[in-house]
């Protein structure tokens, strides 16, 4: 039987996703919801935009009465919010915003639900960045949370948001700790898209100009990738494989919360050689500290290819984030199907495609 979906954040990474999964595996409604804004991005969205099964919708998780008009009226079967001000290095400087979109956002939607739609399924989405400085590794859901970023507080606070309304008003509401996840649909401003994209623009320069396997020319001129913390580990999977592992847990037969992650880390400084392997260079670390550099290696110039700049160091860094996935495993039958090279060289190629392009 079609039921209805409203999926939040459509036109991010994970909500596009969503939706574009969604799409292709059941025959249900889904309303994608978005903010009006002057000048939206549908980049994420075109290639699912235009089915019949799929409308867009206008909302704002920090306007109850927007949020109350769109509940009563699609009555939904399931409310799946990956909408969040989401870019864990600006959450310092915006923290009241970030507590309004991700904490009292998800209380809006609750509220409308219990209201409105009693016996819809809700998701929230929440973060490995709730453990913070973290105790042991890997985390489970039983590490305490830590958190060192606003963000990653505000996504503690849903958490136990979420929970209240469960166990308060019998509602099937979950939220899941989803580690680092990846994709291309991105967005720029995070450090996996800011290396890959970074990656691609830089090969197409070299290999215009200097023509990287032997040819003569003059040397290229670019700006290197400027980077933050290059140590700090991360747990990074496919957002496609996590869509798919939210979907499992809103059909289980009785709310739970899960974490979702590959089980493995990587550092920065991995992700960045990844990235330039796959674009067919290599390179050396050079220097220490914030005068860290990376440069490539067998060509005609030393080029330098990616900096530290200390401007993307955060107040309070996470240094280790490393998920067990055992109990979706387990339970829900979830694994990823994307590995680490997977990921890392689906985003190069994308990124190397798009350049060409322009």
């Amino acid at each position: 039987m079609s039921k209805k979906v409203i999926v939040t954040g459509v036109l991010g990474q994970d909500g596009a996703n969503m939706c574009e999964y969604l799409l292709k595996t059941t025959g249900h409604q889904i309303f994608g919801m978005m903010r009006r804004s002057a000048n939206p991005n549908f980049g994420n969205t075109r290639g699912f935009q235009d089915d019949k099964k799929f409308k867009f919708i206008y909302g704002d998780l920090t306007d109850e009465i927007n949020i109350d008009r769109l509940v009563k009226d699609i009555e939904p079967d399931f409310f799946i919010n990956f909408a969040a001000n989401s870019f864990v290095g600006c959450s310092w400087d915006m923290p009241l915003q970030v507590f309004d979109v991700n904490t009292l956002g998800v209380i809006r939607c609750l509220e409308s639900l219990k209201k409105f739609s009693p016996s819809c399924r809700f998701y929230s989405a929440g973060s490995s960045e709730q453990f913070g400085d973290v105790d042991y590794s890997p985390q489970d859901l039983k590490h305490p949370f830590k958190p060192r970023s606003p963000y990653g507080a505000s996504k503690c606070a849903a958490h136990h948001v979420v929970k209240v309304y469960r166990e308060s008003y019998d509602m099937f509401a979950v939220h899941s700790i989803l580690f680092n996840h990846e994709g291309t649909k991105r967005g720029e401003e995070f450090v996996t898209r800011k290396i890959t994209k970074g990656v691609a623009r830089i090969s197409e320069i070299i290999r215009g100009i200097d023509s990287w396997r032997g040819r003569h020319g003059e040397p290229a001129e670019f700006d290197p990738i400027e980077l933050g913390s290059l140590d700090a580990k991360r747990d990074w999977s496919d957002s496609e494989d996590f869509v798919k592992g939210v979907w499992l847990m809103l059909n289980q037969d009785d709310p739970k919360d899960y974490l979702l992650a590959s089980g493995e880390t990587h550092s920065i400084r991995e992700f960045v050689e990844k990235a330039f392997t796959f674009a067919e260079f290599t390179g050396d670390w050079e220097g220490e500290g914030v005068d860290e550099k990376y440069i490539a290696s067998g060509g005609r110039h030393k080029y330098v290819l990616v900096k530290v700049n200390p401007e993307f160091y955060r107040p309070a860094e996470v240094n280790l984030l490393h998920g067990d996935p055992s109990l979706a495993r387990d339970e829900l039958g979830w694994k990823p199907e994307s590995s680490f090279d997977d990921l890392v060289r689906k985003m190069v190629e994308h990124d190397l495609k798009n350049e060409q392009k322009n």
